[in-house]
C-alpha cells in the first residue's frame, strides 16, 4: 500500500558525521512535525535526546542542526528563514538563531528539510550540497579568511552560476563565544555563538542550491492568498517604514520612549541620536536594497561610505540593533563609524549585539574605575568610536584585551568583580529594547529559553501597537505590570509558531492569514488556538532542555542595571516589577516557581507527559 503523501516537507534530513567523513539521508520525523511544526520547534524535539549537561558546547558531540519550516521555499511570502540550533557556548543552554536570505529555501529545494552535523573533521572542510548531491571538500585554503573573502573563493571553485553559502569568519575559527554564521547580503545567524560551534567542528562553510519544488497541499490557494496579503501588507504603515528605512526606522521612536540603550543602559536621553537614524542613513549613505526569499518588503539596506577615515565599499547596512549596540551604547553618533564597525563585525563573523554590549561594558567599567587604560591598551571615552574599531579585530582574533571581550559580559563581570553591573540574561547580552520603556519585555527577556533576546516574545512590537487581538495579545499601556505577564506568555508562544513555520514577523500578517498559509501548505484544518497550543508545547520543551542542561530558576531574572530607574528620558523613574510578572507568568504556565520545572499537569496539558522524567 503506497505511503500517504505528507505536504510541506521533503521528508529527508542530511546527517553528516564529520569525524567519520560520512553522510546519509535520514527521514524527517513527520509525526513530530505535526506536534512541533518545523524550524526551531521540530529542532528542539530532535535535539532533546542528544543534549545533556555533559555535552561540551565546543566539543564534537554537540550536534549542530540546520532546519527549515514547512513554509520555507514555498510561495508563502517572507518565508525564507531557517533555524540553526545547538547547545550555546555563550550561555551553555539552548542555543537557537534563525537566518534570513535564501539559504533555507535553496537547501529545501535541494531535497532536504535540514542538515544535522556531528563530530569534527581533522582538517578544515566545507560542505557542498548542490541539487541534492552532498560532498565534503577541503577548506584549508579558506581558513583564516573573512566572510567576504570566503564567499569569493568558494564562488571561484564551484561551477554554478547561482548558489548560496553559510560561512564563519575568523571569530568562529577562534571560538569567540558570540561568533556568527553568515550568509549573503549580511544575513546572520547572529546570536548564541553558533559560529563558534561550527568553528569547533572545523567546518568553514556550507554551499547549496536546488531546483526541486516543495510539495504543498494547495499551491494555487497559497498564491492567491499571497497576492491578497501582500497588497494589504504593502499598504500597512510598518512594512512601508521597513521598506523605506529598514529596521533603523525604529531609532527615533525608540529614543523618544527611552527603549534604546544609551551609555551602557545608564542614560535615558541621547540628544544627537538622529545622526545615526534610519532617515539619516537613507539620505546620506543608502545606495540599494536587499531582501530575503519571496519578501516584498526588502528591508535590507545596502550602504557605502565612499571616502574619509571610515571608508567602506557597498555593504549591508546596520540594522536597528546594530545602531544601538555599536552606536548609542557608547554614545557614538558618527554614522560612518557605526557603518564601519558593523561591516567589520559582519566580515569577521561577530554578533553585533554581543560585540557592542561587551565593548560598551568595558567603557562603563573604565568610567566606574574598575578597568584601566593599561589593561585595555587604550583609553575608552564615551562618544569615541576609535577604540571600538580597534577592538573588533582583536575580539575576532582573540588578541590582547579582545581575548577577554570574546568571552562575553558574564565572564567580564566575574573577571573584574562587577557581576552586578553586567547586562546579560542567562549569559546572553540583552538586545536594544529596554524593559523600563516596555514592561512586557521584562517577562519576555527573563523567561526566554535563550536569554536576553527580543526574538522570543515580540513584546517590543506588541506594546508599540502591533497586536494580535484574536489571540489576546494586546497591551494599551507600555508601562504596566498588571496582566502583562499573560500577554507576554501568549506572545512568546506565538513567536515559537512563527519561528517554526518559519515566517518573518515584519510583514505583520494577521493571525488568520498565517493559519491559512499553514493549512494550504500542509493540507490540514488547524485553527489559530491549536497553533498557539503548539507554541505552548514548544516553549515548554525548550524549558525541559534547559533544565537538562543545568538551568536554575534563578536564571529567570533581569540584570541589576535594568532595574534601576533613570533620571531622564522616556522611562524616567519607571522600572518593571519583575517579581510580580514572574509570579503571574509561572502561574499562567503552571510551572513551579521554586524549581522552574513545569508541573506534571502542565506537561500533560501540552502533550509532553512522556518527557516528564
Amino acid at each position: 500500500m503506497p505511503k500517504k503523501k505528507r505536504y510541506g516537507f521533503t521528508g529527508k534530513i542530511l546527517h553528516v558525521n564529520l569525524s567519520k567523513g560520512t553522510m546519509k539521508e535520514t527521514t524527517t520525523p513527520l509525526d513530530w512535525a505535526t506536534q512541533f511544526i518545523g524550524g526551531s520547534g521540530l529542532a528542539a524535539r530532535i535535539l532533546y535526546p542528544l543534549l545533556s549537561e555533559k555535552t561540551d558546547p565546543l566539543g564534537p558531540d554537540n550536534p549542530l542542526l540546520l532546519l527549515a519550516g514547512p513554509c520555507v521555499g514555498t510561495a508563502v511570502p517572507s518565508a525564507g528563514r531557517m533555524a540553526i540550533c545547538a547547545r550555546s557556548p555563550l550561555t551553555r543552554l539552548w542555543g537557537e538563531s534563525d537566518i534570513g536570505g535564501y539559504f533555507g529555501a535553496e537547501m529545501r529545494q535541494s531535497g532536504y528539510d535540514g542538515i544535522l552535523i556531528q563530530g569534527r573533521t581533522e582538517t578544515p572542510s566545507y560542505l557542498s550540497l548542490l541539487y541534492g548531491k552532498a560532498e565534503l571538500k577541503s577548506a584549508e585554503h579558506l581558513w583564516t579568511h573573512t566572510i567576504s573573502k570566503t564567499q569569493e573563493l568558494i564562488r571561484k571553485e564551484i561551477d554554478e552560476k547561482r548558489f548560496f553559502t553559510l560561512s564563519i569568519g575568523p571569530a568562529g575559527e577562534n571560538l569567540v563565544k558570540y561568533a556568527n554564521i553568515m550568509s549573503e547580503g549580511g544575513r546572520a545567524a547572529g546570536r548564541m555563538g553558533l559560529g563558534a560551534v561550527m568553528g569547533s567542528k572545523n567546518l568553514k562553510a556550507i554551499a547549496t542550491v536546488g531546483d526541486q519544488p516543495i510539495p504543498v497541499a494547495n499551491h494555487d490557494a497559497i498564491v492567491n492568498l499571497a497576492r491578497t496579503a501582500n497588497k494589504i501588507m504593502m499598504e500597512d504603515f510598518m512594512p512601508d517604514c521597513y521598506r523605506m528605512m529598514g529596521t533603523a526606522t525604529a531609532v527615533g521612536p525608540s529614543q523618544e520612549i527611552g527603549a534604546m540603550p544609551n551609555k551602557y543602559f545608564t542614560q535615558g536621553e541621547f540628544p544627537t541620536h538622529d545622526n545615526i537614524s534610519g532617515a539619516t542613513m537613507s539620505e546620506t549613505r543608502l545606495v540599494g536594497f536587499d531582501g530575503c526569499h519571496r519578501c516584498p518588503i526588502q528591508c535590507g539596506r545596502v550602504v557605502e561610505v565612499p571616502d574619509g577615515r571610515y571608508q567602506v565599499p557597498r555593504v549591508s547596512g546596520p540594522e536597528y540593533e546594530t545602531l544601538g549596540a555599536l552606536g548609542s551604547m557608547m554614545l557614538i553618533d558618527d554614522l560612518d563609524a557605526v557603518i564601519k564597525a558593523s561591516y567589520l563585525c559582519d566580515d569577521f563573523g561577530l554578533d553585533t549585539i554581543s560585540t557592542g554590549s561587551s565593548i560598551g561594558f568595558a567603557y562603563y567599567l573604565m568610567d566606574q574605575g574598575k578597568l584601566t587604560p593599561k589593561e585595555v591598551g587604550t583609553k575608552l571615552e564615551w562618544g569615541d568610536p576609535e577604540p571600538v574599531l580597534w577592538l573588533i579585530p582583536q575580539i575576532a582574533h582573540r588578541e590582547g584585551f579582545g581575548d577577554i571581550l570574546a568571552e562575553g559580559t558574564r565572564f567580564m563581570g566575574e573577571q573584574f568583580k562587577a557581576e552586578d553591573l553586567a547586562v546579560h540574561i542567562k549569559g546572553l547580552e540583552v538586545s536594544c529594547w529596554d524593559p523600563r520603556a516596555l514592561f512586557g519585555m521584562a517577562t519576555s527577556y527573563a523567561t526566554s529559553p535563550r536569554g536576553g533576546t527580543h526574538l522570543d516574545g515580540d513584546m517590543y512590537m506588541v506594546q508599540q501597537g502591533q497586536v494580535q487581538m484574536a489571540l489576546g495579545i494586546d497591551s494599551d499601556d507600555p508601562q504596566t505590570d498588571d496582566g502583562i505577564a499573560e500577554v507576554a506568555a501568549k506572545s512568546q508562544s506565538w513567536r515559537q509558531v512563527s519561528n517554526s513555520l518559519i515566517i518573518c514577523h515584519f510583514p505583520s500578517f494577521m493571525v488568520d492569514e498565517i493559519v491559512q498559509f499553514y493549512n494550504y501548505v500542509v493540507g490540514r484544518e488547524t485553527t489559530a488556538q491549536e497553533l498557539l497550543h503548539i507554541g505552548d508545547r514548544i516553549i515548554t520543551l525548550k524549558r525541559l532542555i534547559n533544565l537538562n542542561l543545568g538551568f536554575s530558576p534563578d536564571d529567570d531574572r533581569l540584570p541589576k542595571l535594568l532595574l534601576q530607574p533613570l533620571p531622564d528620558g522616556g522611562t524616567r523613574g519607571m522600572v518593571p516589577n519583575i517579581e510580580k510578572q514572574l509570579n503571574e507568568y509561572y502561574a499562567y504556565r503552571d510551572w513551579d516557581r521554586k524549581t522552574g520545572r513545569p508541573t506534571a499537569a502542565a506537561l500533560k496539558a501540552v502533550g509532553l507527559a512522556d518527557l516528564s522524567e
